[in-house]
């Protein structure tokens, strides 16, 4: 999703902090493994309706069907065993508009993550989720009178399915990829949202996505729809301890903005390094319309992550902001997808990576412009820092533009720390340590200064943390 102490709040600042778990006692546990007798379990535990148990079982055929990417990051995908993962795992809690009506070990979690501090702070709605389910979930009163609902996904179906369900899987079909289709499958949890007409949400709204147990694969599926001349920016989050086992990641994330709206979604993820984060992620500007993904990823196992956005109406725009950071025994492929499908249509990708050790980080992007457009205009910029001699970086950029009436421009640098730059520093007096972690930090200062002001700081010292015991 996502995740991070991502909107992680002042948790996510410490790795510590979020490499905790306390024994559960789960009131619902769908069992190890995967089969129809799995999505009967969850449709039967959440009531779901007869249309979304078929749409379970439909998707399980396609994600069964579907191999396993070959092209890249094959290696680490086979480890993957999906007949010892953990699909559905819930204590029985229905969302709580009030913290103290969380169960108390459920709250003990939130609490030593700081999120209710963070909301009271400067958020306009939390949603908080523990494994398979969200155990609270709030919006301000002003918004609601407004008219915008901030409710999680399972809610959303049962409340709004005026509203779910006519975008519900058709901006990322369920059949689009391998772990699209597991979710499809699976599902539990995320966000719904939808901002009606004219309605601008000043503050942010955030999820936090917490795994606890081991063997578990979270698979929060969120879908955003801000409708004509609305605007609203949403921040999401995750952590999960440190298990020798893997954990797996398999988020779906739907956004639409139609005519004159804008949507911001800025994630901070810092996973566990036994998380694969494997995550599908994209939107549908209309006219006039504009996306922006702001995205750090920090941690995991493997993260592969391309926020897309399709520029369905005129003048519509889409940018993804994204860092990388990738550390020893981790792989961070991520990258962009722009796809432009009408007139004078502008997308915009900023990538910036850092490799540490042996980490290993790899831009992936795609930008399709048409033969039958006129006006479109792309700028794609990847940057990569390499921290150490066996840090690895690669840059697969696809960019297909066809006709004589669009702009593109493409650039690209690799870099090493310079070992001069750090002996200035250090004459200066800050430590080896220090130096690193200030080059590292005027590397991606530029892109750091997109996000919030309580999220930079948070990020800023997520890479301090990152960076120590990266020298020599």
């Amino acid at each position: 999703m996502s995740l991070s102490e991502t909107a992680t709040l002042e948790a996510v600042t410490i790795d510590s902090e979020g490499d905790f778990s306390y024994p559960e006692e789960y009131s619902h546990d769908a069992g190890i493994g995967l089969n129809e007798a799995t999505l009967d379990y969850i449709s039967n535990v959440k009531g779901e309706a007869d249309w979304i148990r078929e749409f379970r079982k439909k998707a399980l055929q396609t994600f069964e069907s579907k191999p396993n990417p070959t092209h890249w990051a094959s290696r680490d995908l086979e480890n993957i065993k999906f007949e010892n993962i953990r699909y559905y795992l819930s204590k029985g809690q229905v969302p709580t508009r009030s913290w103290d009506d969380v169960p108390d070990d459920v709250k003990q979690t939130f609490e030593r993550l700081g999120i209710p501090e963070k909301e009271r702070k400067y958020l306009a709605g939390v949603e908080a989720q523990f494994d398979s389910e969200a155990a609270y979930s709030n919006i301000k009163v002003e918004l609601e009178k407004e008219g915008v609902i901030f409710v999680n996904s399972t809610k959303g179906l049962r409340e709004h399915p005026e509203i779910f369900r006519k975008w519900f899987g058709k901006v990322i079909p369920t059949g689009d990829n391998k772990y699209s289709a597991l979710n499809s499958a699976v599902f539990s949890g995320g966000s719904f949202i939808y901002v009606p007409p004219g309605v601008k949400v000043s503050h942010p709204l955030q999820a936090y996505f917490r795994i606890n147990a081991e063997n578990f694969g979270q698979f929060e599926r969120t879908l955003i729809i801000v409708d004509e001349g609305a605007e609203v920016t949403y921040m999401e989050g995750c952590t999960a301890p440190k298990f020798e086992t893997a954990t797996l990641h398999s988020a779906v994330v739907e956004l639409v903005a139609m005519d004159n709206a804008k949507i911001q979604y800025i994630t901070v993820q810092n996973w566990s390094n036994n998380v694969f984060n494997l995550v599908t992620k994209r939107g549908i500007a209309h006219e006039n319309a504009e996306i922006r993904w702001i995205d750090c990823n920090i941690g995991s196992r493997l993260t592969m992550k391309y926020p897309g956005v399709i520029m369905k109406g005129r003048k519509a725009r889409g940018e993804v902001i994204s860092i990388a950071l990738a550390n020893d025994g981790q792989h961070q492929d991520t990258g962009a997808k722009m796809i432009h499908a009408a007139d004078e249509t502008t997308s915009n990708i900023v990538a910036k990576s850092i490799s540490v050790g042996e980490g290993r980080s790899t831009y992936r992007g795609l930008v399709h412009i048409p033969k039958h457009l006129k006006g479109c205009k792309n700028n794609t910029e990847c940057d990569a820092l390499l921290i150490n001699a066996n840090s690895r970086t690669d840059t697969y950029p696809a960019i297909s533009v066809r006709g004589n009436q669009h702009a593109t421009q493409h650039e690209a640098s690799v870099s090493q720390v310079s070992e001069d730059q750090i002996f200035y520093m250090q004459q200066r007096g800050l430590s080896e340590a220090a130096a690193m972690s200030l080059s590292v930090n005027g590397f991606v200062n530029d892109l750091v200064r997109e996000f919030p002001m309580e999220y930079s700081v948070e990020l800023k010292r997520l890479i301090d943390l990152e960076m120590e015991g990266s020298v020599g």
